[in-house]
């Protein structure tokens, strides 16, 4: 009986886990991959919909499944100088995480917190919108402005081509625009520890995904004016905040000393990483770092220049930054090492500059 339960357990779990990305066929994909009728997912499905985890729309063959919201609410607040991050954390959201693990807690206190100290030192706008949705399979929170976005204020603040540029230096970590009150560290560590972080400004969307470390950027075709940020994360995640900063946390005062960067961002659209002014920017600013781990997974070739100009005239000026690279498909790994001149390291993955 105990078996019998668990496995209606996992499967129950699983179309909570999917039915987002599935709406309408959950139901088949459930009875494939567990080797049931679609007869018998449907009396799974029905259950948690009897619980009020789940509803639907549509009926018969066209209809669609949803998660049904637990909690949900939406509040908006005037932007100003008196506007205090912690107190909207006490007031608004941290009463609805009664019941919720410590670590969830401690991350969604971060992250929030982070991210409406951003709109009210920066976004320049009047408005700002918090919405908070509690699901079997997620919790999100949803902080939105109507200010200039994040993404056109950097790119004019701080000189750079455009605002595929900012997302590229967002995603190094130590970018400010405001470095007298500010690191430029919240953005970096919010995308990390949850599941799903999205930034929407303009007509650009950023994502991030854990656990695969996951990048993506894409044009949307209508403009949001302000920002828009979305984290999400599931309510049996383990993660910490402090595993998260000890990932980038090195020397003797375990500082913010090491990054992550996905090489694909890099690049605009579909071009790819030839040139020495395309490595240029790609290692603007990483003399901030002690440890650097460039992630090629995404991009199928660079150029001898562009990586020449990386893995050795960048080592040679800067011998005392640690870089090392990981996700290159054989050729981009073979050009690598060319440029490098030696092989990886035994047990080591990549190649140093």
């Amino acid at each position: 009986m105990g078996k019998l339960r668990d496995k209606t357990a996992e499967i129950r779990d699983f179309i909570l886990t999917n039915i987002e990305k599935q709406p309408s066929d959950i139901t088949a994909i459930t009875a494939q991959k567990y080797n049931i009728s679609k007869q018998a997912v449907r009396k799974h499905i029905q259950a948690l919909v009897e619980d009020g985890l789940v509803t639907y729309s549509g009926v018969t063959r066209d209809r669609k499944y949803q998660l049904k919201p637990i909690i949900q609410s939406s509040r908006e607040y005037p932007v100003s100088s008196a506007l205090e991050e912690d107190k909207i954390w006490r007031q608004q959201l941290r009463p609805k995480l009664e019941g919720v693990s410590q670590n969830i807690i401690d991350i969604c206190q971060y992250g929030f917190t982070e991210m409406v100290n951003n709109v009210i030192d920066h976004s320049e706008g009047s408005q700002l919108r918090i919405q908070y949705i509690y699901t079997a399979a997620f919790m999100e929170i949803v902080i939105a402005d109507n200010g200039v976005g994040i993404f056109n204020k950097i790119q004019a603040i701080l000189g750079l081509e455009d605002p595929l540029n900012v997302i590229l230096e967002l995603s190094k970590g130590k970018l400010t625009t405001d470095p007298k009150h500010h690191t430029g560290e919240g953005i970096f560590f919010t995308s990390r520890m949850f599941d799903n972080f999205a930034m929407m400004s303009g007509n650009l969307l950023f994502t991030h995904t854990e656990p695969d470390d996951d990048w993506l950027v894409e044009e949307q075709a209508k403009l949001f004016s302000g920002t828009s940020v979305q984290l999400r994360i599931s309510p049996t995640s383990n993660r910490t905040i402090q595993g998260v900063f000890d990932r980038y946390a090195g020397g003797d005062d375990y500082g913010f000393t090491r990054t992550h960067i996905p090489v694909t961002l890099a690049r605009y659209g579909d071009e790819n990483l030839i040139s020495r002014s395309q490595a240029k920017r790609l290692l603007a600013r990483f003399e901030r770092f002690k440890e650097i781990v460039l992630d090629f997974k995404g991009v199928d070739m660079i150029g001898q220049a562009f990586a020449d100009e990386i893995f050795r005239v960048f080592r040679n000026e800067h011998p005392q930054i640690h870089i090392t690279n990981i996700g290159a498909n054989d050729l981009v790994e073979k050009i690598i090492k060319r440029a490098s001149g030696r092989p990886a390291d035994d047990g080591e993955t990549g190649y140093y500059g």
